[in-house]
């Protein structure tokens, strides 16, 4: 409940901070951003989430080199694999800090209902690298886990490893292994229709998966 308290402080600070800086400093870049990704399944660090089509809205302000935003996912059945998250990060040249409150349901007023994870990311070129780390006392979650991924052009790969919820028998495994592309569709003379798929592995539960989407 305390971690949850801190981490709305946070959200609420960071709002501040953000307004503030647009404020002051219109030539800093500052924008709004929204859109619609639809996948055909909710695949998220090697596990499927849900059942059927996944809807992805999302909305997010930005300045600078900070962002704040929204981000969730649903399906047909409004509770199945129902997950709302609120976000705020900070890119300092090739390295990212971002906190993320992950919701699933219930009561949101209630501090127990929240997941939260500090993450940090490094890129190099084609490389990165992130490192996650998500707790609730409530539900005695504790879970590490880490990504590393390379572009090679049209295709990106990701080779990830976690503990607790990512794999069968809760020690730290690979539980994420991803092959992805994509390509733009060319729907009249001046729009363009994102798609794109990957294809998704985890060795420790033995999911395997494909799922394809558009954005909007």
């Amino acid at each position: 409940m305390k971690k949850t308290l801190k981490a709305l402080l946070v959200f609420g600070l960071a709002s501040i901070f953000a307004l503030n800086v647009q404020a002051q400093d219109e030539a800093s870049g500052s924008s709004w951003d929204t859109g619609l990704d639809i996948y055909s399944s909710y695949i998220w660090r090697g596990a499927k989430f849900g059942s059927g089509v996944a809807f992805q809205p999302y909305i997010e302000f930005s300045t600078g080199g900070f962002a704040l935003g929204a981000w969730g996912s649903t399906t047909t059945d409004e509770m199945d694999g129902y997950e709302m998250d609120l976000y705020a990060g900070y890119d300092f040249g090739p390295v990212s800090v971002n906190l993320t409150d992950y919701y699933f349901g219930g009561d949101w007023t209630c501090g127990d209902e929240h997941f939260l994870e500090p993450s940090i990311t490094f890129s190099l070129g084609d490389f990165s690298l992130m490192g996650a780390y998500m707790m609730n006392d409530y539900y005695d979650v504790d879970d590490t886990y880490i990504e590393a991924g390379y572009s090679f052009g049209k295709v990106d790969v990701a080779l990830g490893a976690g503990d607790g919820q990512y794999t069968d028998d809760g020690d730290f495994n690979v539980c994420n292994i991803s092959v992805g592309t994509s390509k733009e569709i060319q729907v009249t003379d001046s729009w363009t229709l994102p798609v794109s798929g990957s294809v998704i592995l985890n060795p420790s539960t033995g999911g395997f998966f494909i799922t394809a989407g558009i954005s909007f």
